[in-house]
């Protein structure tokens, strides 16, 4: 099967079914990033139901704003642009007992249309290289929404959140491999979760298409419109390298992109982990 054809419905029905996914209705590519092993610390594993990861909320139900009770989601982060909300008209919603705070990874200023053209190029060759050059830009634009999110791990512990995206892939993607890569998990380990969004997205796949149909890049080249959705597990190991040798590593980018100390970052690799076995 072509990696950008669509996937079997009982197939996606049945992984959708078990985590790490997690059903809110009205979102899609809702995922617990709990109970992944560390490699830095034997015997522990992220803490389950603390952080989730998601595309983004505004179709949520009143039956989904109940399971962000059940699951003890206090907080969310929208890493969307005002842009990306005010085009696609999906604005952020309002869920009891959740305070959402808007935090684009992208300014207004960086959705220009010269800048959404070189960007747009970009996603439609669905190369590898073209992904690099995308997620050093949301590095380099990302440290303030980012550390939004790492302030919430260090200061409350017990405290779930989610955070998202539109799609819940590149930017929300990029902000799971960190926490990820902090909690000492394994490359492998992370490169399948950035995967597993070709299944989390699929059921929006029409919307999705429809969406970029309008955009003139996209709308008489079904291919290229694909490979700006494509999230292969090679994209993130290639990624996950090139965070090494371009940042320094996860450790590295956040004392300088979000200006962390040693003894910081420390404290939320403690709030990060519990004792346990993985997820078998």
């Amino acid at each position: 099967m072509h990696d950008l054809d669509p996937l079997d419905p009982d197939y996606v029905q049945d992984v959708l079914s078990k985590p790490p996914f997690v059903t809110i209705p009205g979102v899609i590519n809702v995922r617990d990033l709990g109970h992944y092993p560390s490699a830095t610390d034997p015997g522990h594993v992220t803490k389950p139901k603390y952080i989730f990861r998601s595309a983004e909320l505004s179709g949520i139900t009143e039956e989904g704003k109940s399971r962000f009770k059940e699951l003890g989601i206090t907080k969310v982060f929208d890493l969307r642009s005002d842009t990306e909300i005010r085009k696609y008209n999906t604005p952020l919603p309002e869920i009891e007992g959740v305070e959402i705070i808007h935090m684009p990874v992208f300014q207004t200023a960086d959705y220009s249309p010269e800048m959404m053209a070189k960007r747009y190029q970009l996603y439609a060759s669905g190369k590898t290289e073209a992904f690099m050059e995308l997620y050093s830009q949301i590095l380099d634009h990302g440290g303030h929404a980012f550390g939004a999110i790492l302030r919430h791990v260090r200061d409350k512990p017990a405290e779930g959140c989610l955070f998202h995206c539109t799609a819940g892939k590149d930017r929300t993607g990029i902000m799971a491999a960190i926490i990820l890569k902090l909690a000492g998990v394994e490359d492998e380990a992370i490169s399948k979760d950035y995967a597993l969004t070709r299944v989390g997205r699929e059921p929006a796949r029409e919307m999705i298409m429809a969406r970029l149909s309008k955009e003139p890049l996209f709308a008489s080249n079904n291919e290229a419109a694909l490979n700006m959705f494509t999230c292969r597990h090679e994209t993130m190991k290639a990624f996950l390298k090139h965070f090494d040798d371009k940042y320094g590593g996860v450790e590295e980018y956040i004392k300088r992109y979000v200006g962390f100390s040693e003894e910081e970052i420390a404290q939320i690799k403690k709030n990060l982990l519990i004792p346990g076995p993985p997820r078998l």
